[in-house]
C-alpha cells in the first residue's frame, strides 16, 4: 500500500527552529520526525511514501539520496505553489500515479497507530474516506468530530466552547482515502481537506472515523516538540527508544544532565541541563542552567534559560537570565547571514 505524507508547511509555530530546518527534519530522539513517521508506516505495511513537498524540499532530498527511508521507497512531489492540504494530496497522489486505496498522514504527527487497522476499518465499512481520531482531555482547542454508533461522521465542530463538545475526539491527522476523493478536489487549487473535502464526503454519508488510544502527539508547537523528544527518552513510545546523550556530543565530566536529549555535535560545559533538548550544534557553556527548553544556538557561561526556544542564531549572553522567550524573534524573519 502507498501513502502521501504532507510535509510542505512553513513550520510557523516552531519558529525560530524552522528558520534553519524544515519541521519534519527536526530530530526527535536523534532521528528526524519524518524518519520516525515513515518507520511507523513501514511497520503497518506501507511500501511506498510520496512526500508532498513545497517549502524547502532540498533537505528532504539530501537526507534520503537513495530514495529509501526505513526500508520504505520514497517519491517526491514538489508543489509549484502552496495548495493547502487537499490540493497537496491531489497533486502528490497524481504525481505518484496512485489509483487505489491509499493513506495520508500529516508530517508533524507522531503516533504508535497501526495504520493497517485503520485500513481494515475503512474497508469493512465501505468508506470513501476514514479519519483516525484520538481523545483529548480538553477538546475546546481543536476541531471535534461527532460520529454515530457505526463510526460514520455526522459533523465537525470547530473549537467548541468548554462543556459543549459532542465528544472529546479530534482529527488525529491520519486518513485512508479512495481515489474518488481526488476527484472531489479542484485541480491546482488551494483547498483544505479538513474544512472543505471531508464535510462534502460526510454530507454524502461516505466519511467514517476510527478512534484509538494509541500514543499520539502533534509536534508542531515547541512544548509538544519538547515532549515528543522526552517521550522517546522515557520509553513512552511502543517501539521507539533513545539514549539521552548522543555519542557524537561533547559533554564535560562536570555537567549535570537530567532527563534531557543532547544531540550530535552539541557541546556542554560544566553546566546543568534539565528536561531540555539541545539540538545538533548547540553550545551550553560552563555554569549555565538550561531547563524546559529547546536550544539550537548558544547559551553563555553562567546564564540561565527556562522554558525558552533558541534557534540556530539564538544567543544568550554570559550571566543573562532568560525565561519564556524565543530567540531570534520568530516574527522577525531568518538571519541573512
Amino acid at each position: 500500500m502507498r501513502a502521501v505524507v504532507l510535509v510542505g508547511g512553513f513550520g510557523t509555530r516552531l519558529r525560530p527552529l524552522t528558520w534553519s530546518t524544515p519541521k519534519p527534519m527536526l530530530p526527535v530522539g536523534h532521528v528526524p520526525i519524518i524518519e520516525r513517521l515513515v518507520t511507523n508506516l513501514g511497520r503497518s505495511g506501507i511500501t511506498e511514501v510520496t512526500l508532498a513537498l513545497g517549502f524547502q524540499p532540498e533537505p528532504f532530498i539530501a537526507a534520503f539520496p537513495d530514495n529509501q527511508c526505513a526500508g520504505v521507497s520514497l517519491r517526491y512531489a514538489v508543489e509549484p505553489e502552496p495548495l493547502d492540504t487537499a490540493g497537496a494530496i491531489r497533486f502528490a497522489a497524481e504525481a505518484a500515479g496512485i489509483d487505489d486505496t491509499f493513506v495520508v498522514v500529516n508530517g508533524d504527527i507522531l503516533t504508535d497507530l497501526d495504520v493497517s487497522q485503520l485500513v481494515a476499518f475503512h474497508r469493512d465499512h465501505g468508506a470513501e474516506a476514514t479519519i483516525h481520531l484520538i481523545g483529548v482531555p480538553d477538546p475546546s482547542a481543536f476541531g471535534v468530530v461527532a460520529v454515530d454508533e457505526d463510526g460514520r461522521v455526522e459533523r465537525f465542530v470547530e473549537k467548541p466552547a468548554p462543556g459543549t463538545a459532542p465528544s472529546n475526539l479530534i482529527n488525529a491527522g491520519t486518513y485512508v482515502l479512495e481515489p474518488s476523493v481526488l476527484q472531489r478536489i479542484p485541480l491546482g487549487c488551494k483547498v483544505s481537506i479538513e474544512r472543505a473535502t471531508f464535510p462534502m464526503i460526510a454530507e454524502a454519508k461516505g466519511l467514517f472515523a476510527m478512534a484509538t488510544d494509541d500514543y499520539w502527539v502533534d509536534t508542531g508547537r515547541p512544548e509538544l516538540y519538547l515532549q515528543a523528544n522526552l517521550d522517546v527518552l522515557s520509553g513512552a513510545r511502543r517501539h521507539d527508544r533513545c539514549e539521552g546523550v548522543h555519542e557524537a556530543a561533547s559533554v564535560d565530566a562536570g555537567a549535570t544532565i537530567r532527563h534531557s536529549i543532547i544531540g550530535a555535535g552539541a557541546t556542554v560545559g560544566a553546566a546543568t541541563v534539565t528536561r531540555s533538548v539541545l539540538l545538533p550544534g548547540a553550545v551550553v557553556e560552563s555554569g549555565a542552567v538550561v531547563a524546559d527548553s529547546v536550544v539550537m544556538g548558544r547559551v553563555g557561561a553562567g546564564a540561565a534559560v527556562h522554558n525558552s526556544v533558541l534557534g540556530a542564531d539564538g544567543v544568550v549572553a554570559p550571566g543573562e537570565q532568560v525565561s519564556d522567550e524565543r530567540r531570534p524573534d520568530p516574527n522577525a524573519g531568518p538571519s541573512s547571514t
